[in-house]
């Protein structure tokens, strides 16, 4: 029987990282270990015999820090300080080494300014890349950082020996590339520190308190205090304790954040209580069932963690050649040097050759491609409400054809609106007077929508049931169906919420929903039309979200989903082969959108929806969920594009470089161009437009 180890690490630049450290540790007998880049963490299965410090060893041996995880550390992940002041340097140092290249780079005074500005970019900014660089070749592999590690000490290993003898120097050329490269490193780190937060923030939403009673007294304590058995009150507007039991006293209650239910629900004496749903009307007494991590909202933070950990890190696109790019390139210029001097040619036509070759393969346009494309299609996305967490994201989006769309909140707006249905002229006076008298939501919502009064004789309201009373010297009566059949009176609408009747018959009834977003027709037909499957996901009644799915034009209706279900609902979707794209906004939808290949949230949700996406969608309208597919598919297209470009840029350059065609100084130039190409061609994202314009 194995045993599960949860680790946090340290020292991850990159997905190959990531693949490393897992590889190391299912070299370890009998363990199962899955690496997660996004969070810094591993899940690991061990066998008996394998121990967590065994775990621990087998990261650091492969070049990396780890430590144990327990129950009560911080499940956020936090990025290297320093790396922003890293960028800033660089930012603040390349602009006047850039100048002086332009414009004064005949001065030998001028040129030696410039290489002293750049050597702090070089060897302290630049650091993180010539560390991570350092140690993948430790370990006998190569990487982005490798690439970036190599172009930045060329340029700069070239300038400086250029410096003493006359040649050209490439001081610009170490400095922008790392400049550029450490922006895009701390946008991404940036956004990888709120993958962690999911869990964090849910905890966050139980009630800090309970008031419990002991021996007839109200006592206030700690909620890590409360134990089963425990009775404790509830007061309207607070949270609820814990998973519980109502013992005495009657309430609506809100489990909308929970459950994802718009309508409130009526509860009383031996009805169950969801731990953090919110107490709407009446003081309430409960018996709590479970605690700490029994309890619903622990479970579904627990389902959002494991989901979290499951999804297998992406590699960046220029990742996946560098193993083979750099050793190539290396091999290439000591065999260009070689070459050289076995044809006749003196060690300083050798050493110009060779250090062309890797000039000419510096990687600026391979190392730009990504992160530039990222930064303006990122940027382009903030100005249109889209947040992408990362790049990795971008090849989920590409791949997904289906798109599960929550109800409450993200297709509607989570207000109750009812709807009349009844000929009888005097339904609205009678009904409208009757309900005007209750408290409940659904009351006062059909209060709104019937306008006209009479004169309230008497009133009673039934809690979980609904009320009666006297208007105009007429009885009437108005509840759910079930109540109304307990009471003798045929119900025909399944669709009813609520169902009056006076003078012994059924007189009408009330249908209560959300109300639809202005945009959620529009959106969905847009998806379709995109060639998405799309499928609505609710815990709403199977009558309500078939209404919902009717409206917005949605055939496929899951309803009636119990939060740790939607989660099942999801993998139950990928297990038949779709890539799914889940839309939420809910602590229910939390651990499905993390579950789903692509999470969205919209932006007005709870936080735990939002930092368990991928996506967040800054205004809560649906066409935004429109924008970020199509800017994420835009996105990767020009990392796609610009990445052929860089490669083919380097195949077609290289063998010029060893043939002596390039020196160093033309090779520079044409790596420059190359690195503009790929700038403006990043810079073509910030024309894309809303389909809302």
């Amino acid at each position: 029987m194995s045993n599960a180890v949860d680790l946090d690490l340290e020292g991850m630049t990159c997905a190959s990282c990531a693949a490393r450290i897992e590889k190391k540790l299912n070299a370890l007998p009998g363990v199962e270990a899955t690496v997660n880049f996004a969070t810094h963490t591993a899940h690991v299965e061990v066998p008996p015999g394998v121990s967590a410090d065994d775990c621990v060893a087998a990261v650091e041996k492969a070049g990396y820090g780890a430590a144990q995880r327990h129950p009560e550390s911080e499940h956020d992940h936090h990025s290297d300080p320093t790396l922003l002041r890293r960028l800033i340097v660089a930012a603040v140092l390349a602009v006047p080494v850039v100048i002086v290249s332009m414009t004064m780079h005949e001065s030998r005074t001028a040129t030696l300014v410039a290489g002293l500005l750049a050597t702090p970019v070089v060897w302290w900014a630049a650091w993180p890349f010539h560390r991570a660089a350092f140690k993948a070749a430790r370990h006998g592999s190569t990487t982005m950082d490798t690439l970036v590690s190599l172009g930045i000490i060329a340029a700069y290993g070239w300038s400086i020996v250029a410096l003493f003898t006359g040649g050209h120097v490439y001081f610009e050329v170490a400095v922008t590339v790392a400049t550029f490269l450490l922006a895009g490193r701390y946008a991404e780190s940036r956004a990888k520190d709120r993958a962690g937060e999911a869990v964090a923030a849910l905890l966050k939403l139980g009630a800090k308190d309970a008031t419990v009673l002991r021996d007839g007294q109200e006592v206030l304590i700690p909620i890590a205090q409360l134990r089963v058995g425990d009775e404790f009150v509830v007061r309207p507007g607070e949270r609820i304790a814990t998973d519980s039991v109502v013992v005495s006293g009657a309430s609506s209650v809100d489990n909308a954040l929970i459950t994802g239910e718009s309508v409130p629900v009526e509860v009383g004496p031996g009805d169950a209580l969801i731990g953090a749903a919110v107490n709407q009307t009446g003081r309430l007494v409960a018996r709590a069932e479970r605690v700490g991590a029994d309890t619903e909202l622990a479970q579904i933070a627990a389902a959002v963690e494991r989901a979290q950990t499951g999804k297998a890190p992406v590699q960046r696109l220029a990742d996946r050649v560098s193993s083979v790019f750099v050793p190539v390139v290396l091999v290439l210029s000591v065999l260009t040097a070689i070459g050289w001097l076995i044809a006749g040619a003196g060690w300083s036509a050798a050493f110009t050759a060779a250090v062309a070759v890797l000039i000419i393969a510096c990687p600026c346009a391979l190392g730009l491609a990504t992160p530039t494309a990222i930064l303006v299609g990122t940027g382009r996305g903030a100005q249109l409400g889209v947040l992408i967490a990362g790049p990795e994201i971008l090849e989920r989006t590409r791949s997904v054809d289906t798109v599960v769309l929550d109800k409450t909140g993200t297709l509607t707006r989570g207000n109750i609106e009812a709807h009349v249905v009844s000929d009888d002229p005097d339904f609205g006076r009678f009904v409208g007077t009757l309900e005007s008298a209750s408290e409940h939501p659904v009351g006062r919502a059909i209060a709104a929508v019937c306008p006209e009064r009479g004169t309230l004789e008497s009133f009673e309201a039934v809690p979980g049931r609904g009320v009666r009373g006297t208007v105009d010297g007429v009885e009437v009566v108005a509840g759910t169906p079930a109540w109304m059949r307990e009471l003798g009176f045929p119900v025909g609408d399944e669709r009813a919420s609520v169902v009056a009747a006076w003078d012994g018959r059924v007189r009408g009834a009330v249908l209560v929903s959300d109300t639809i977003r202005e945009t959620s027709v529009r959106a969905v037909a847009q998806l379709q039309d995109m060639g998405l499957r799309t499928v609505l996901l609710t815990g709403d009644s199977r009558a309500a979200a078939r209404d919902i799915g009717e409206q917005v034009g949605i055939d496929e209706v899951i309803a009636e989903v119990k939060p740790l279900d939607k989660q099942a609902a999801v993998a139950d979707l990928q297990a038949q082969g779709h890539r799914v794209a889940m839309v939420g906004d809910g602590v229910n939808d939390s651990a499905a959108l993390a579950q789903a290949d692509l999470g969205i949230a919209m932006g007005a949700g709870a936080d735990v929806a939002i930092s368990a996406s991928d996506i967040t969608l800054v205004r809560s309208d649906p066409l935004a969920i429109v924008d970020a597919i199509r800017l994420s598919r835009q996105t990767l297209r020009i990392i796609k594009q610009n990445l052929f470009w860089a490669f083919a840029y380097n195949s077609a350059a290289i063998p010029l470089a060893m043939a002596g065609l390039l020196t160093p100084m033309i090779a520079g130039a044409a790596m420059a161009f190359s690195s503009v190409f790929v700038v403006l061609n990043s810079l073509r994202l910030r024309r894309f437009r809303s389909v809302q314009r």
